[in-house]
């Protein structure tokens, strides 16, 4: 499950997560396009969990007034494991499909 083939495809995935984000901190309309909301999935998959029933994700309880919650960092540390897990089985799915071809 944690073989170097798996490893090596995480790796890729992640840099490619990266290369989308690090525009975005240098050129801030890229959050308008397209790839720019791949951005946007942690951020909003905190909210998705505290809408399920998770508490301490959101600050001030997810009562903002008007405004959209910020994750604290229980929420961001929440959101980026779950990613990174599925990141991760997404990795071992495909080396495990290259592995049958």
């Amino acid at each position: 499950m944690a073989d170097r083939r798996t490893l090596r495809i995480l790796a890729i995935i992640v840099a490619g997560y990266a290369l989308i984000v690090i525009p975005g901190l240098l050129y801030r309309p890229w959050y308008e396009l397209a790839a720019g909301w791949l951005v946007l999935v942690p951020f909003v998959s905190a909210h998705l969990f505290h809408q399920l029933g998770v508490p301490g994700l959101l600050e001030n309880a997810g009562a903002c007034g008007w405004g959209i919650c910020s994750p604290t960092l229980l929420g961001w540390i929440v959101a980026g494991a779950f990613w990174t897990c599925v990141a991760w089985l997404l990795a071992w799915g495909i080396a495990l499909a290259f592995r049958r071809a």
